[in-house]
């Protein structure tokens, strides 16, 4: 390539012939032989080598400070994709000099370093629908995970509970053996830790119903959230996805609490895991809901929403702030058109419903079964409620 530059250049300088002539018989332009004519004349044979394509500068180009920061992140936390660490760089305080990459940029970087396989990258299906509640505390999807290895050789497993809003983890209770007891004593510690949830989903567990049994009966479980007023939801057989914000939990915890060590014994390995939630809830930032932590969708619930009435005024339920209501046959009562689902077991049942202003609370004696926002304002067709039956 060189001995062409230097022979076209010959032929114009020596023969005399036209620049035209000669990018015609070299087939380039006139402007590649102007430029080297111009390349001789400065540095003679040598202007004519070929030279790198190369951009003098690359403003965009990924800096070593920063590749290094993104590889090290990874390395120590590797269940953490682009987008996660793109969130450690955006807040790190030592690269505030340095450009931070989008998140293309971070994949690309993590792929020439072999921690990602480009292969194994995932496909969502298109047919998934999201769904998602409007306001915490209206559904917590619930479950339970293996793989907690002891000392002594057993295997504990977790019950786990995550608010469908929020992605908050409301319940994460170790137990040696999934038994139906142990399995309530998480609900109710939970239960006790955050209140009363309107609705529950769960698979078909036989720790969780009894609906599918031969005869079918009322687990524990299903007569736990009667009694409190809960509406237990069931996922269709064989649908992991119904519980895909429990199950994406389940696969951090193994990701990030490395459930393969194995612990001393269950009560450091529950001290353990409760402080890895208390983590992921208050400061780990969450994906799903704007990389925000979860508590900052959990705590922006109307309070008091599942606060009862005054213990005070139990005891006279005859003022105009209290009116009752009797179920239908589908558990359902109806307050100023307002229609308020107790569930198929208050079918039938008389309640007593205190009225507030932003909120209506349905009690059956001294039993508070459900509170919600009211959503009708104006009179309400009274019906006096009654004296609250004794509770032994």
């Amino acid at each position: 390539m060189q001995e062409q530059k230097y022979q076209a250049v010959l032929a114009v300088l020596s023969d005399g012939r036209s620049v035209s002539e000669v990018a015609e018989q070299w087939g380039v332009s006139r402007q590649s032989v102007h430029a080297w004519l111009r390349r001789y004349e400065d540095e003679g044979l040598a202007g004519l080598a070929p030279r790198s394509r190369r951009p003098a500068s690359c403003p965009h180009q990924l800096g070593g400070i920063v590749e290094a920061r993104i590889l090290e992140l990874r390395r120590v936390h590797p269940g953490w994709g682009p987008r996660r660490i793109l969130y450690d760089l955006q807040h790190d305080q030592t690269l505030a000099e340095e450009l931070v990459p989008s998140r293309s940029g971070i994949y690309r970087a993590l792929v020439r370093a072999g921690m990602i396989d480009p292969a194994a990258r995932r496909r969502r299906d298109e047919h998934w629908r999201r769904w998602e509640r409007a306001e915490p505390m209206e559904l917590w999807q619930m479950d339970v995970v293996g793989g907690f290895e002891l000392a002594d050789g057993r295997r504990a497993k977790a019950l786990t509970g995550v608010d469908d809003h929020s992605r908050y983890c409301v319940c994460a209770y170790l137990m040696v053996r999934e038994t139906a007891p142990r399995v309530c004593d998480g609900l109710a510690a939970a239960m006790r830790a955050y209140g009363v949830p309107e609705e529950i989903l769960t698979d078909n567990g036989k720790v969780f119903t009894g609906r599918f049994n031969h005869p079918p009966v009322e687990v524990l479980f299903d007569r736990i959230c009667r009694e409190n007023g809960i509406i237990h939801r069931l996922t269709e057989p064989r649908s992991p996805t119904t519980t895909g914000k429990v199950e994406r939990f389940h696969r951090t915890l193994r990701a990030e609490f490395r459930t393969d060590r194995i612990f001393p014994d269950l009560a450091t390995a529950q001290a353990e895991l409760d402080a890895w939630v208390s983590g992921y809830n208050q400061h780990r930032p969450h994906q799903g809901i704007g990389m925000i932590p979860p508590v900052e969708r959990f705590q922006r619930r109307a309070e008091p929403i599942r606060q009862p009435a005054a213990a005070s005024s139990l005891e006279d339920r005859t003022g105009d702030d209290w009116i009752a209501r009797r179920a239908g046959s589908n558990g359902v009562i109806s307050v100023s058109w307002q229609q308020i689902c107790l569930g198929k077991a208050a079918a039938g049942h008389n309640g007593d419903v205190h009225v507030t202003n932003q909120l209506l609370h349905i009690w059956d004696g001294r039993q508070l079964l459900k509170t919600v926002p009211r959503n009708t304002q104006g009179d309400i067709r009274k019906k006096h409620a009654s004296i609250p039956r004794n509770q032994h």
